[in-house]
């Protein structure tokens, strides 16, 4: 009778207990990567890249290029009148005969190469000459390999040439390429016979997206296309998988050389989750193509963990967000603010 005549005193002990509640919510791990803020609820996105699309960077890419016979070279040397702005080709033999400095045999030279002979041979008469060389006319019809290839730069197409072929001559990609390759075909020369390829009138060109995966596994040969003079090949950098939410660590994960990855593997990478990860609701976030949208994909990871369900393969581009249970939070913060007063409900109790 006594405790229930007490009841009142020990309702008002826990209720001046509560405001402990919300000084002790557990904190958001720390990221090495910057995060957005939620917005109403959702998750964070990662950082759009504004950067315009890229143009055939003629400066990067020249160096690669090596003279052979029938090319037509244009030299600008201001102190040397005999050859500044001029044209000269290169004869069947590989040489170009040039005014004041002589013959020079140019086949195999790089753009680079044969600036620099030209400047020693200036040498002899100009203190401090400077000379560069840009191609007029090609022996052979180019194509350009853009991007993140291990030796970007205009390639001649001498003959029937393959994809794969030419990407041999390029060395392959860069570790952080992304896995996809983007081909641009000028109308002349008619449109890419693929399936996928998309035709733009307005800017004459036709384009497709070709796996390298694919490409490489020889699953669908007819990718493996042939070139045309003037086809762009480009790659871009490899889109990452981001982890956001109740986990140890959040942020970004390479996919590297793969094409995707599970998500109990990108859940593993980052450390596991918080005690208070709501961990049968685990959502997907995945772009959808075209537009600026994302397709929300449910999992229960709880249960992917038990070895029950299927595991779900993650995509570039792909956001992996795992939200907070706040029923936990809630009880967690009760027992947190309630035990460090329970001797005196006990003892008021026991009066």
């Amino acid at each position: 009778m006594l405790a229930l005549r007490n009841w009142p005193v020990t309702l008002l002990l826990v209720l001046a207990a509560m405001p402990v509640l919300a000084q002790q919510q557990p904190q958001q791990p720390v990221s090495d990567a910057p995060q957005q803020p939620l917005d109403n609820g959702n998750p964070p996105q990662p950082a759009q890249n504004n950067t315009p699309a890229q143009q055939l960077p003629q400066d990067t890419v020249r160096p690669n290029y090596i003279l052979g016979p029938n090319d037509q070279i244009l030299i600008r040397a201001p102190e040397a009148e005999e050859i500044n702005q001029k044209p000269f080709r290169v004869d069947g033999d590989g040489n170009i005969n040039l005014p004041l400095v002589g013959r020079i045999h140019a086949a195999g030279m790089t753009l680079q190469e044969l600036e620099v002979d030209l400047v020693r041979r200036l040498k002899e008469y100009i203190r401090e000459p400077q000379v560069f060389v840009d191609i007029v006319q090609f022996r052979s019809a180019p194509v350009y390999f853009i991007g993140l290839f291990s030796k970007p730069g205009i390639y001649p197409l001498q003959g029937n040439r393959t994809l794969t072929e030419m990407l041999t001559n390029v060395g392959g990609m860069q570790p952080n390429a992304s896995r996809h390759l983007t081909i641009t075909r000028h109308e002349e020369y008619g449109p890419i016979p693929l399936p996928n390829a998309i035709v733009d009138p307005e800017k004459k060109v036709s384009t497709v997206e070709i796996s390298l995966g694919s490409l490489r596994q020889n699953i669908n040969p007819a990718e493996n296309i042939l070139l045309q003079p003037y086809d762009v090949i480009s790659v871009g950098r490899a889109e990452d998988v981001y982890v956001s939410g109740e986990m140890s660590r959040v942020g970004s994960i390479q996919l590297g050389e793969r094409d995707s990855i599970s998500i109990l593997q990108a859940l593993s990478q980052s450390g596991g989750f918080t005690p208070n990860a709501k961990r049968d609701k685990v959502r997907i976030l995945r772009p959808i193509e075209s537009t600026n949208r994302r397709a929300v994909i449910e999992v229960d990871a709880k249960a992917l963990f038990d070895g029950k369900g299927e595991d779900v393969p993650l995509l570039p581009g792909d956001i992996v967000y795992i939200p907070r249970s706040y029923t936990r939070v809630f009880w967690q913060g009760v027992l947190s603010a309630a035990l460090p007063i329970l001797p005196y409900i006990i003892f008021l109790v026991a009066q």
